[in-house]
């Protein structure tokens, strides 16, 4: 079941957002995947749609309702509705609600199988007053919220019996992670003119790994054309791949079996997973809630 909410608290929503954003608590995810879709293209949303359906392992999503928790730029909201699916997308981040309008007017203006609006996943009531879907989706949005499990608790609330949640969560590496909260938590408090920067600055040593690689394969060139023509499964963009994660705060993380433990308490069990040699990734996990 698909129910079309109206969404009265979302200019309370807008609020507390600027306000987090203002205080340096908050990362500005949407203005990153505004100049996302100014590359966005064919080839990324069909990787986007292949990710999509081969983590569900389905041909198709037909017949099927989507909850896309936290949209971002939209780009897996339009994967799903192009797989087929009736669509209800919501994202805390004002700009972020913006950019999932802005591709349902391209690829699916006017559209009502698919409905964006603003809101808390953090909201007991409002996600409650969702309705049932048949795949929850929730990819690299949990963690962001300042209150992890709560909105973990959350996300299960509208998956109907028999339905699928998929989330990603990044992964617990103890003080790794704690070094990058805090790389994270000083960015979002620096002016906003030497945020760029900062996360160039932070990224040198990784990059330095990268170039080094092909540079001892006798191919240094092979460093900037993986820079010119970056792809990866999901359909991102290289330079804004970097910015969301130095940028990304707030920051939580879970280990495989804390979200595995925690799900199994209630009613869901494993059907697929990508949590191998991760590192400081997400944990991708496919829950499905047990028919009672």
């Amino acid at each position: 079941m698909l129910t079309v909410s109206a969404n009265t608290g979302s200019n309370e929503v807008a609020f507390e957002h600027a306000r987090e954003v203002a205080l340096g608590e908050r990362f500005e995810f949407g203005r990153n995947w505004a100049a996302f879709l100014k590359v966005l293209d064919e080839d990324r949303i069909i990787r986007a749609e292949r990710s999509l359906a081969e983590m569900l392992e389905v041909n198709d999503l037909a017949g099927r309702t989507f909850l896309d928790i936290g949209s971002g730029s939209g780009l897996f909201s339009l994967a799903a509705r192009r797989l087929g699916a009736r669509v209800f997308s919501f994202d805390f981040d004002t700009n972020s609600v913006v950019c999932t309008r802005e591709l349902k007017r391209r690829y699916f203006a006017d559209d009502p199988d698919w409905t964006v609006e603003q809101g808390s996943v953090l909201d007991n009531n409002y996600v409650s007053g969702l309705g049932a879907f048949d795949i929850v989706y929730s990819w690299g949005v949990l963690h962001h919220t300042g209150e992890m499990w709560k909105a973990l608790e959350h996300a299960a609330i509208p998956v109907t019996e028999g339905g699928t949640l998929f989330i990603a969560i990044y992964n617990d590496t103890g003080s790794q992670a704690e070094r990058w909260r805090w790389i994270k938590s000083t960015y979002c408090k620096l002016p906003r003119v030497l945020r760029s920067p900062f996360a160039a600055l932070v990224s040198i040593p990784d990059e330095s790994k990268r170039f080094l690689s092909f540079a001892l394969r006798g191919k240094p060139q092979g460093y900037f054309s993986h820079w010119k023509n970056y792809r990866n499964a999901r359909g991102m963009n290289r330079w804004h791949d970097i910015i969301d994660w130095v940028g990304g705060f707030p920051y939580e993380v879970a280990g495989p079996s804390a979200l595995f433990e925690f799900f199994k308490g209630r009613g869901f069990t494993v059907t697929a997973m990508k949590c191998d040699n991760v590192g400081l990734g997400c944990n991708e996990m496919v829950f499905r809630r047990i028919k009672t």
